[in-house]
């Protein structure tokens, strides 16, 4: 897996979390602490993380990391942390965390400028949701797109036709009929927080 030295901290690349996307058909999305052993234990080279708070943040991220895998935190969902570029420059500074989660695009910015990796997450729940992702697509600067929900394979394959960045589809994936929709639809992976579909 390719590096790259950023703070002081060995972060993953773009071009190897592109690399380690197209090899990682299922994304464990978790939400505590119980299954965290099965998933580093398991194959997937990406966890999102999405729990925590402040203080435990760092440990969790190291303990990802220390099993060899990819770390995206879901910066939105920590507690203890703001939705201001200070958030942001805490993970970078105090966790090894690769990349951020974000709905906002004021964090994914400011972690583009520290060197992290950036997923924009998008919650499609009606057709002028579907608009403005289409006009954020203009001046969006995040590594790659989550779309929520994931069952959505016609929304999955019109986001696809609109960006070439690479598409994760995340949100009510039940079983593996939804996965396997989500990927024919244009998605590149899927997150997932149930952990009987890794």
């Amino acid at each position: 897996m390719q590096t790259i030295l950023i703070k002081g901290k060995n972060r993953l690349s773009c071009e190897a979390f592109f690399q380690l996307l197209h090899k990682t058909p299922v994304i464990p999305a978790l939400k505590t602490m119980n299954g965290l052993d099965k998933v580093l234990a398991g194959n997937s080279g990406i966890v999102f993380t999405l729990f925590g708070d402040i203080v435990t943040i760092p440990g969790i991220v190291k303990k990802i990391k220390g099993a060899g895998k990819s770390a995206l935190v879901h910066i939105d969902l920590i507690d203890g942390l703001t939705s201001r570029d200070i958030a942001v420059d805490f993970l970078a500074e105090n966790t090894e965390a690769d990349g951020i989660i974000s709905t906002k695009g004021n964090l994914i910015s400011r972690a583009k400028a520290c060197g992290l990796l950036t997923v924009q997450r998008f919650f499609v729940l009606d057709s002028m949701a579907l608009i403005n992702i289409e006009k954020h697509f203009a001046q969006d600067c995040s590594d790659a797109v989550e779309v929520l929900p994931g069952v959505m394979p016609k929304i999955i394959r019109k986001i696809s036709s609109l960006t070439k960045k690479p598409i994760i589809a995340g949100g009510l994936i039940s079983d593996r009929e939804d996965i396997q929709a989500a990927l024919e639809a244009g998605a590149i992976s899927v997150s997932s927080s149930n952990i009987s579909l890794l």
